[in-house]
Formats: structure tokens, C-alpha cells, sequence
């Protein structure tokens, strides 16, 4: 498998709609949808619904960790299941139509063993058939040390596999000390890793060029939220806006990005397509209800689009 994706704090999604939220009243809902979640499992879900394939490791226990498995396999997601003696965690999305507001609800995760979480190092030490890039996507349960990604960061160096983090945090600040293939922070997360404050959209060029030169990361990719994205590499940098679109959800936005990234530079795109695609698949799943992700026509319609206006 070229492509494996790593989710130590994975959830079962739960979404729904009512019509409105108020306090201390019975909230009528609509029949809830049940979708696998949490980072590195979003990204292998939107990598199959562009028509690649990857491997999702994740830890999971309980029903909900069954569940989860379940849900995958219907999806069509290759999948390696690590267990813990805890319940995976179960979010909940409510849409209130009247406002067309939605409300997210992260739940935290299951407590973690030492012996359950180094149960992924010694697999990728393990492993005779190296994968082209490794995704670890997510925030880490009580448990995982703030070094988890670090530590796959040297199994990377080790094994000669392209490491992607899509992470926050001290999490990410420990990661990126080890030298990451493709980091993708926000404006706050890209400030913090230059050591500052606060970041001016007039600051940010000079910041992610820093943060490139001090050896943290060979890729940036900065989201820009409605603004959409800023590529920094060796190469230079570039910004590509999305159109604006209808929204139902933003659960799986960044996921659906990180996912079509990595499918177009496992098949050898270059860096600006690289990123329209990512941008296109981000901007796809806001059309999407729920925690549905991305839908490939979409994908493809909108990476149309941003061709055509380069």
C-alpha cells in the first residue's frame, strides 16, 4: 500500500437536523446518519471517494470501535484496526435549519495506554513493504504523548517515507522539529511555528519562508479558510482561491484537502495542481451535509474551475 493514513483518536460520527436549538425544551431531530471519523480516517474515506486507495490504521474499542470498522468496510476503506481496552469516542453534528447554523459536539477520547499506542511504532518498524507517504492526521487521547508524531517523524527518516501531519499544538510544534515532507497549519498554527505572537497577512510569505529554511518542513500548504490556500516550497509560493459555493458542513473540509493532496502527489502531479486539487476537494465537502466529505464530480468541477483561472 502506497498511502497509509494514521488516526490514534478516531470517532464514530453522529449528525443530524432540527429545526432549531433552545434550552431546556425537547429537541425534535431527524434520523441520525452514522459516518466514521476522525482525522486520518476522513483522509482515506475522501482518498476512496476520488477513486484511490489507501490503508487507514487506527486504535479503536467498544461497540463504537466495532462500529467504526463496520462503517468503514461498507465505504469500501482498506482498513488495519489496533485495539484499546477503552470506547472509541462518539461526536455529534446538529444542522439547525431554521439558521442553517451547525453545531459540533467533540467528545474526548478514549484513555490510552503506553502499550496501545506503540502498538503503531513497532508496526511501522515492521513493515517490508514501505509506503510512499504516511499521513498522521488528528489530535492525540489522553495517553499519546505530545512526541507521538515526532516519534513516527524518525521512523520516517528511518524508513524513507514522505511524512504528512495535519495536526495542532504541542503535537505539532514536536513534529515539526524533526523535519516534516508536508505540513498543513492555519495562520495561527504557521505563526506558532515561527515562534510568534500573532501573524499579518503581510507577515505570512516571510514566516512560512523561515519556517521552510529552518528545515521544519519541505511543503507548506497554509489554509486560508473562505480565502482558501497559500503553497510555500523551494519552489516559491503560490494562493488559490475557491468560488463560492452553497454550504451545508464544514466537518471533513480540511480532511477531504489533506486526502486529494496526497492521491495527486502519489501519482506524480506537480505541486500547483497538487493544490488546486486539495483546494477543490476542501471546498467540495462544505457542499456536502454532515460528515459526508467530499463528492467526486464536485471535486472535479470546481478543479476545473481554478484551472481555468490560473
Amino acid at each position: 500500500m502506497k498511502i497509509i493514513t494514521i488516526t490514534v483518536n478516531p470517532a464514530l460520527d453522529k449528525s443530524t437536523r432540527v429545526e432549531s436549538v433552545a434550552p431546556e425544551k425537547k429537541l425534535r431531530c431527524e434520523k441520525p446518519v452514522f459516518e466514521p471519523g476522525g482525522g486520518g480516517i476522513n483522509v482515506s474515506r475522501a482518498i476512496k471517494k476520488l477513486g484511490g486507495e489507501s490503508c487507514a490504521w487506527y486504535l479503536a474499542g467498544g461497540h463504537t470501535g466495532d462500529k467504526l470498522g463496520d462503517l468503514l468496510q461498507k465505504e469500501g476503506v482498506q482498513f488495519r484496526k489496533f485495539t484499546c481496552a477503552e470506547s472509541t469516542r462518539e461526536n455529534l453534528v446538529v444542522f439547525e435549519t431554521s439558521s442553517r447554523q451547525e453545531y459540533r459536539f467533540g467528545m474526548p477520547g478514549p484513555q490510552v495506554t503506553e502499550p496501545e499506542w506503540r502498538q503503531f511504532l513497532q508496526a511501522l518498524e515492521e513493515l517490508e513493504e514501505v509506503p510512499e507517504f504516511v499521513i498522521a492526521s488528528g489530535s492525540n487521547p489522553p495517553g499519546v504523548p505530545d512526541d507521538f508524531y515526532a516519534q513516527i517523524a524518525e521512523l520516517a527518516c528511518k524508513k524513507g517515507f514522505k511524512l504528512v501531519v495535519d495536526t495542532s499544538g504541542e503535537a505539532l510544534m514536536k513534529a515539526a522539529s524533526k523535519g516534516i515532507y508536508l505540513l498543513k497549519p492555519n495562520l495561527n498554527e504557521l505563526a506558532a511555528l515561527a515562534n510568534k505572537e500573532v501573524i499579518s497577512s503581510q507577515e505570512q510569505e516571510d514566516l512560512a519562508t523561515q519556517v521552510l529554511e529552518e528545515g521544519k518542513s519541505q511543503v507548506l500548504v497554509v489554509s486560508l479558510g473562505p480565502r482558501g490556500a497559500m503553497l510555500a516550497s523551494k519552489e516559491g509560493f503560490e494562493y488559490v482561491v475557491p468560488p463560492t459555493v452553497k454550504q451545508e458542513s464544514a466537518v471533513g473540509a480540511g480532511d477531504s484537502m489533506v486526502g486529494a493532496m496526497v492521491l495527486k502527489l502519489q501519482e506524480g502531479w506537480p505541486l500547483s495542481d497538487v493544490i488546486r486539487y486539495g483546494v477543490a476537494a476542501g471546498t467540495a465537502a462544505t457542499m456536502t451535509p454532515g460528515s459526508e466529505l467530499c463528492r467526486k464530480p464536485d471535486v472535479e468541477s470546481i478543479y476545473a474551475w481554478l484551472k481555468a483561472r490560473r
